[in-house]
């Protein structure tokens, strides 16, 4: 399953950086190892009761590593392909439920989403494939190795067949998506239709279910509940997200640093807080922006550190002890809008701005908080 994701802090286990990508195991692995051990394990001592109860479970824990393996590399064919289009990939993690790759841009075309979106499934399908030829003519005898490619086969199949399923987050949605965009022109309209098959699919796990075990008396496997309503929540959350996330880039040619920027006032930096903030509201301004004796701009006044700050202190208090000094990735063009305006401030993240003219005349100040106001309320 691929996705895009927004930058956020992680905690777990770096495994490698295999093409480049760095991979992550995610603590939530280790309780999905304990349970696979625990559910596969009776059926590991039925297979070779010749091993012993300790021995089969050994093997069952054996067969959830290389089960982790291979949804590895499900996601590695999914980021391989995403950097050979040029897109970035921050990393792979492997968590409770499977994995994900990190991809932080969507494919420009509906065709490159197809095919990073295919390649997974189509690559579990493959090892499926091979598990299944080697179990068939290779492998003899009824042992260990016979015992885990059965089960690593099937699980494969099984992976490979439910990311197929045409819902958001899986990469059957993906698939789903890039048709609709290619029909519709619009990647909105395909994330759209693809979240709400998403949203059926999440429906459909939970009742299918629920009703047997009703239709049945109430008699039935806990474990045939449950792995379904986890799954089935699992996918609603996705589906939504990626709905969130459709909303949100319907709003994204609205942000203009021209519109959204705030006049700003030269002052230098042993100018007194109170006297700044006198001549930006006599001026209508609502930024200071600290110059050097050359009139060059040298730093912002960081708005939250002048809200921090009492009014009886501020006669006392200088504006560059309240100014950010300007690094070059905080100073932008002020004819940025849209996306381009969004991945320059994703890559020097902050909370204001210098915007500039292509001369290099002060336009004025963009806040981050002013551009976050156009996505309120999705």
């Amino acid at each position: 399953m691929s996705e895009q994701s927004p930058r956020q802090e992680f905690s777990g286990l770096r495994m490698g950086k295999p093409f480049g990508i760095p991979v992550y195991v995610s603590w939530t692995w280790f309780l999905v190892a304990g349970f696979i051990t625990f559910l596969f394990g009776p059926q590991m001592e039925l297979r070779l009761p010749h091993l012993g109860t300790a021995a089969a479970y050994g093997v069952a824990f054996v067969f959830a590593v290389l089960l982790y393996v291979s949804v590895l590399l499900h996601e590695l064919a999914h980021s391989v392909l995403a950097k050979a289009y040029g897109l970035p990939v921050r990393r792979i993690t492997l968590y409770l439920l499977g994995g994900v790759s990190e991809i932080e841009k969507e494919p420009p075309t509906p065709g490159k989403e197809f095919m990073v979106a295919a390649v997974g499934p189509l690559l579990s399908l493959g090892l499926a494939a091979l598990g299944l030829g080697a179990d068939l003519w290779l492998i003899d005898g009824g042992g260990i190795v016979e015992a885990l490619v059965w089960q690593l086969w099937v699980a494969n199949l099984i992976v490979g067949v439910f990311n197929l399923l045409p819902g958001l987050p899986l990469d059957g949605g993906r698939m789903l998506r890039a048709g609709v965009w290619k029909l519709s022109g619009s990647p909105g309209s395909g994330t759209v239709v693809a979240a709400w098959g998403g949203r059926a699919l999440a429906a459909l796990l939970v009742i299918f279910p629920l009703a047997s075990v009703l239709w049945g008396g109430g008699e039935g496997d806990v474990s045939n509940v449950l792995w379904p309503l986890v799954l089935g929540a699992f996918i609603w959350m996705g589906a939504s997200q990626s709905l969130r996330a459709a909303r949100i880039r319907e709003r994204i040619p609205r942000v203009d640093a021209r519109a959204l920027a705030r006049r700003a006032i030269p002052v230098t930096g042993e100018t007194p807080l109170s006297e700044a903030l006198r001549q930006a509201a006599e001026s209508r301004a609502g930024a200071i922006v600290v110059v050097d004796h050359d009139n060059r701009p040298v730093a912002i006044v960081n708005e939250a550190a002048v809200q921090a700050t009492p009014e009886h202190r501020r006669p006392w208090i200088t504006v560059a002890s309240l100014a950010k000094s300007l690094e070059p990735t905080m100073v932008l063009a002020a004819d940025l809008r849209g996306e381009p305006l969004i991945d320059a401030m994703r890559e020097a993240p902050g909370s204001e701005y210098l915007l500039v003219e292509r001369g290099g005349e002060i336009y004025g100040v963009l806040a981050t908080a002013d551009v976050n106001r156009v996505f309120t309320g999705v």
